[in-house]
């Protein structure tokens, strides 16, 4: 077998409707646009889910949900984060500082990911259940704030 030997499979390709071409083609006349209107006539299209001039779909339907501006501003820190900074007393401030998190982070939650030696104290900053088993049992705190707004 050669490259100029391949031919697609039997029946796979048709031939493209040619309309416009006669009464005989099936597609003659008004070559399947229907009778007069926008829509018959060359260049009549016009922008996705335009209706004539009625309110549109998108429009007559009311808005729903919410996307918070602040969700990128929370940020995760894992336990081997903590582990290369050279305090044991962690706030918001030092994770900024030490370049953890963005300067712009408005809030900061520990997660379980990774491996925890050091005995750190996490006051501001948040910590999932497993992450704060995982401070505590080597004699670490975690103060309890309030949930970010």
């Amino acid at each position: 077998m050669e490259l100029n030997d391949l031919k697609p499979g039997e029946g796979s390709k048709r031939p493209r409707r040619r309309v416009g071409r006669g009464i005989g083609s099936g597609l003659g006349k008004t070559a399947g646009r229907g009778h007069k209107g926008q829509k018959s006539r060359a260049g009549g299209f016009h922008k996705v889910g335009f209706e004539g001039g009625q309110m549109p779909l998108q429009r007559r339907l009311p808005k729903r949900g919410f996307v918070s501006l602040t969700a990128s501003r929370n940020v995760e820190v894992r336990l081997s984060e903590l582990e290369r900074l050279p305090v044991s007393e962690i706030d918001l401030l030092v994770l900024k500082q030490a370049g953890v998190v963005a300067a712009e982070a408005l809030s900061a939650k520990v997660i379980l990911s990774g491996k925890l030696t050091k005995k750190v104290t996490l006051s501001g900053v948040g910590a999932t259940k497993g992450a704060r088993s995982a401070i505590e049992a080597l004699g670490g705190t975690v103060a309890d704030i309030a949930p970010a707004k």
